[in-house]
């Protein structure tokens, strides 16, 4: 930290230790940081670029906020889905670039359980019936519901995304910080319990569900419109299966 203020301090820059708060992930010594004298607020959450960043490392409030500002937006938008004057086609348009943008806003990191799929799943499906005008008494399944909306599901939206991040980060340079942090590998001793979900261990499962490895990807990566051609593919794939 020290070497911190001395760099700030060359550039002109002074940390107002009141604005900065710090975080600790999996630290068995937990010593105080101070600025100016002032020991800094040590905090469970974080604000980082309109994203919530958790010590736990989990995406739960994330998504939370983000269904929330999904949700003001579409309220907001009320009148629009109401009017008859305005073809459904084109509502729906305006719901993909207006609300599934702030849905799934940095989606592409997240940390995901089948808890969180489902809260957004519902949320989707939900605003797609409201668009499309399917009320109670009436049902419909969401399977229907997508191919008369003509709109996909949330997780194959997530699949896209995050694949389409992934083949983004092995295009780097090996000495890239987002390339090292993603292949990076936690030093010490793991705890006698069941592994949590991370975005690592969810592609690479969903890399042996589909037969590939770690180097037949990066390979593949190499060549962009060939990746874009696997990343259709498997949304596809999954698609014919569900």
């Amino acid at each position: 930290m020290e070497r911190l203020e001395q760099n700030a301090r060359m550039i002109g820059l002074k940390i107002n230790s009141k604005k900065t708060q710090i975080m600790r992930v999996n630290m068995l010594n937990t010593p105080d940081i101070k600025v100016n004298g002032e020991q800094l607020e040590l905090a469970q959450s974080l604000f980082y670029i309109g994203s919530v960043v958790t010590s736990e490392g989990g995406a739960e409030k994330d998504i939370k906020i983000r269904i929330d500002k999904a949700s003001s937006a579409f309220h907001r938008l009320r009148n629009l889905w109401k009017t008859p004057y305005i073809r459904k086609k084109t509502k729906l348009k305006f719901y993909n670039s207006c609300i599934t943008s702030v849905l799934l806003y940095e989606a592409e990191c997240w940390r995901m359980t089948e808890k969180d799929i489902n809260r957004l799943s519902s949320f989707h499906n939900t605003c797609l019936r409201r668009i499309m005008k399917i009320y109670w008494p009436n049902k419909i399944s969401n399977e229907d519901l997508h191919k008369k909306s003509k709109s996909q599901d949330i997780e194959t939206t997530l699949l896209q995304k995050r694949w389409r991040w992934l083949g983004h980060v092995l295009r780097k340079p090996k000495e890239d910080m987002t390339k090292v942090a993603f292949r990076w590998t936690l030093e010490g001793k793991k705890k006698r319990r069941r592994p949590k979900t991370t975005l690592r261990r969810t592609i690479e499962t969903e890399m042996k569900e589909r037969g590939y490895t770690w180097r037949t990807i990066e390979k593949k990566a190499e060549n962009r419109e060939g990746w874009r051609q696997l990343v259709l593919a498997l949304c596809a794939k999954r698609h014919n299966k569900d």
